[in-house]
């Protein structure tokens, strides 16, 4: 089997979103952004890993008549997220009305990459064994959001990476936003956290600050990466998955930290942009990169 420059495993999500106008069915999930964002940018050897319900398989399709390497692997269900939305679209009530079946070391033996990006939706979408597995092929990368989310009947509960040391110590990308960073690492202050995360064996450490832009920790130094302003803010799900579609495309293409990041970065801006997923071009990266406005990070 070939190996590919970039492969994301992951859950397709079956999204019902209901607000107080109406309520609309979606597919959504770390795997479906970056893949429609990978599509798009079109310059990279990419294949999507995922587990989904047979009554969810159109998406797939879409995504294989799309033309994207797509290998769905057998689950008795998918993951149903329920997010309801009051006036204040800031509160929301959110459940898992089905889960589906966590991914194992047999099921992506035959997987090769040499990125594998995770993109794990609740706690135990990927054990430390999986974790160690993959990071003996090739470079692992995990957004940490899915990992601090846990479903108990129904509903979803806030909680700390309960094996993070166990499995960081295999990891070579760990996105968190400061939020996350601080229930993992106890510090709210991003260059002791970076440093805590460095220090559990993480190789390079992603931290978003929203408009605020992202800063990088390599274990030499700070890269601070500022935002691109968008002409206007339309849709920021999936915004971090669209992030770090971009930052691990141009690392497996050879960029470096901070070009990867400024990349990244613009395709998150033109992301927001419109709804649903990026539908971005290098070009289109590029010119924003070159055109917007920047909004530098007062963190350091």
């Amino acid at each position: 089997m070939s190996k590919h420059d970039l492969c994301c495993i992951g859950h397709i999500t079956h999204d019902k979103v209901v607000t107080p106008k109406n309520t609309v069915h979606m597919p959504g999930g770390t795997s479906f952004y970056v893949s429609h964002a990978i599509r798009h940018l079109g310059d990279i050897d990419y294949a999507l890993v995922t587990a989904i319900a047979e009554a969810d398989m159109a998406v797939a399709t879409d995504l294989m008549n799309r033309g994207v390497n797509v290998t769905v692997l057998p689950s008795a269900c998918s993951v149903y997220f329920e997010n309801i939305y009051g006036e204040d679209r800031d509160n929301r009530k959110q459940r898992v009305l089905s889960k589906a079946d966590p991914f194992t070391v047999e099921q992506l033996d035959g997987v090769e990459a040499r990125i594998f990006h995770l993109g794990a939706l609740l706690a135990d979408d990927f054990s430390p064994d999986v974790v160690c597995r993959l990071s003996q092929k090739g470079l692992v990368s995990i957004d940490s959001q899915g990992y601090l989310r846990e479903v108990r009947d129904t509903k979803v509960y806030a909680v700390d990476w309960k094996e993070k040391e166990q499995a960081l110590q295999y990891v070579h990308f760990l996105k968190a936003n400061e939020h996350e960073m601080k229930v993992l690492t106890g510090y709210s202050d991003v260059s002791s956290a970076a440093r805590t995360l460095y220090g559990w064996g993480v190789k390079e450490v992603l931290i978003t600050l929203g408009s605020l832009g992202s800063v990088l920790y390599d274990g030499t130094a700070f890269h601070r990466i500022p935002a691109y302003k968008p002409r206007e803010i339309v849709d920021a799900t999936g915004c971090g998955d669209t992030y770090m579609a971009g930052y691990l495309s141009r690392r497996a293409k050879g960029a470096d930290m901070r070009e990867a990041g400024h990349f990244a970065a613009a395709l998150s801006t033109l992301k927001i942009e419109r709804s649903g997923p990026a539908q971005a071009t290098v070009d289109d990266v590029n010119r924003c990169r070159d055109t917007a406005e920047k909004i530098e990070s007062p963190v350091t």
